[in-house]
């Protein structure tokens, strides 16, 4: 059985990867309207993502026999700076999600919650990735930010992501 601690817990962490996906889809609107076709459909493929992490988390909670509580989520942001700074905001943002991800599983540990420690370490492998990708287009945009072509072939070849 998941502990009232361990389940409120995993509760806001999904209305938290909710709140993420929100945040992705105002970003990729943002982008969408400052020409940056790619970076928006990047950001759209993300949203998605977010919108699976929540569902993940959720299924697992209904699995456990948990009652969920949905909380508010709070309206993204509409405006985000240049592209390198939507992409800071974005790798600034992983690392906070990557930060309650850690908090989730030393709280398992104290819960001696072995159950939630295993379906954790998922999340935990998908944040080295979400923070890894998310760097190489920040240091990406770094190298070129005086480009403005090199930012547009780069909008390009992010916009690629998700395709089959």
């Amino acid at each position: 059985m998941i502990s009232g601690r361990m389940s409120s817990a995993l509760e806001e962490h999904v209305s938290a990867e909710i709140a993420s996906a929100y945040l992705y889809l105002a970003m990729s609107a943002y982008c969408e309207a400052k020409a940056f076709k790619g970076f928006g459909r990047w950001f759209r493929v993300q949203f998605q993502e977010e919108v699976q992490h929540g569902t993940k988390m959720l299924e697992y909670l209904l699995a456990r026999g948990c009652h969920v509580s949905f909380k508010p989520i709070a309206a993204p942001p509409s405006d985000f700076g240049s592209i390198l700074q939507v992409f800071e905001k974005t790798l600034e943002h992983e690392r906070l999600v990557t930060d309650r991800v850690h908090r989730l599983y030393d709280l398992a540990l104290s819960e001696k919650d072995t159950a939630t420690q295993v379906f954790l370490q998922w999340f935990i492998a998908e944040q080295v990735e979400e923070e890894a990708r998310t760097s190489e287009i920040v240091d990406k945009l770094r190298m070129v930010s005086d480009r403005p072509s090199a930012s547009l072939y780069l909008d390009k070849e992010y916009g690629k992501r998700g395709e089959s």
